[in-house]
């Protein structure tokens, strides 16, 4: 079965030979693997830019992702390599590069450090990155013509309105002005929706399967902002965006991404045409019960606990997790199995060998 035609059964519901898989990599992680299957070394972003797809394809992943918009800012190639380096990105925001230590070496974060918009001011004057010129398409477009025939294929549109927004105006000022300025939040939200709109409108009229939008509003337990703000601010918006991307494909899939606890917001992802939900973080929400209450309406991408059994468990653990989800979740199609997150350096190559074996190897007939 060819890995599209197995995503499609899977997001509509159906069985298909096995559950579709998705993998993606921290650069370090990337690195590590590649040496352990003797690859020569390349440079990988998770973000876009340059991804050709060798680890994918190789460990049997049956989406293919392409990046873009303001979250390709979270890793400057040239600059990531050296810790303690500053950079400002297109928009304006700076980073700089934060060394972090595991058991198995060294990576990289990056932290963002400026904020072109903490002054109200600027708000009016801001001029965002142009969205269409033509060199911000040349990966997709070729991803797209050399995969599509056998890949599903994601557009990537995530940190779309609300993660954009704070980073520009600062994390502290945008969560008061919602309360205290709710007229300014509006034309501070609108630069990235206006932005990651048109973007996700190329991709779908270049051909991807699915465009993935979201941002970060859920902490480990809870929201990180109530879900009446997310109902004022955040889901007129996402609604707009959904409906223009399927005027434009009416068999386009769209996934929501959200990290921690968003369970109150669900039905309204629902309500406004949301086919997939990601990562499902099972420390923060239980995907048995999300199967059970909104399985019949709602797809799952992710599920593996990327926080404790991936970097901690053993591979008897990360087995046993990977076929708990595959009979509750995956149960009748509805489920695209990842970890929650890129896979992190401090995560075994143990573990993770465990978890694309007991994915490739375990077929929808075997958990009967």
């Amino acid at each position: 079965m060819k890995p599209r035609e197995r995503v499609w059964l899977a997001l509509n519901h159906q069985e298909p030979d096995r559950c579709p898989l998705q993998l993606s990599f921290t650069p370090e992680f990337a690195n590590r693997l590649r040496q352990s299957l003797g690859l020569g070394p390349e440079s990988h972003n998770p973000h876009g830019g340059g991804n050709t797809y060798v680890l994918e394809r190789l460990l049997g992943c049956d989406l293919l992702l392409t990046s873009i918009g303001w979250a390709n800012s979270y890793y400057s190639t040239d600059l990531y390599s050296r810790d303690g380096v500053t950079y400002v990105d297109e928009w304006g925001v700076g980073w700089r590069n934060v060394e972090y230590e595991t058991r198995f070496g060294r990576g990289r974060y990056t932290e963002i450090v400026g904020h072109p918009l903490a002054d109200d001011k600027a708000i009016d004057s801001y001029q965002a990155p142009d969205p269409l010129r033509p060199e911000l398409y040349l990966e997709a477009r070729r991803a797209i013509e050399q995969f599509r025939d056998e890949y599903w294929m994601v557009g990537v549109v995530v940190t779309t309105i609300f993660e954009t927004a704070w980073a520009l105006r600062g994390l502290e000022r945008t969560l008061l002005d919602m309360v205290i300025n709710p007229e300014l939040v509006d034309r501070l939200f609108d630069i990235p929706f206006k932005y990651h709109m048109q973007a996700a409108k190329k991709l779908t009229e270049l051909g991807v399967d699915m465009v993935w939008l979201g941002d970060d509003v859920g902490a480990q337990d809870r929201m990180l902002i109530s879900p009446a703000h997310w109902r004022r601010f955040l889901k007129p918006r996402m609604a707009e965006l959904i409906s223009s991307l399927k005027g434009l494909n009416p068999e386009l899939k769209v996934a929501y991404h959200s990290d921690g606890y968003i369970y109150p917001i669900i039905p309204d992802l629902i309500e406004i045409g949301l086919d997939v939900l990601n990562p499902v973080q099972p420390g923060s929400m239980d995907p048995a019960r999300l199967k059970q209450e909104f399985g019949d309406r709602l797809s799952f991408w992710g599920t593996l606990d990327l926080q404790f059994t991936l970097p901690f468990g053993s591979p008897e653990d990360v087995r046993n997790e990977v076929l708990t989800r595959l009979r509750t979740v995956g149960k009748k199609g509805g489920l695209i199995i990842s970890p929650t997150h890129h896979l992190q350096l401090d995560v075994p190559l143990e573990n993770f060998r465990a978890m694309v074996e007991a994915v490739r190897n375990t077929g929808y007939a075997d958990l009967k």
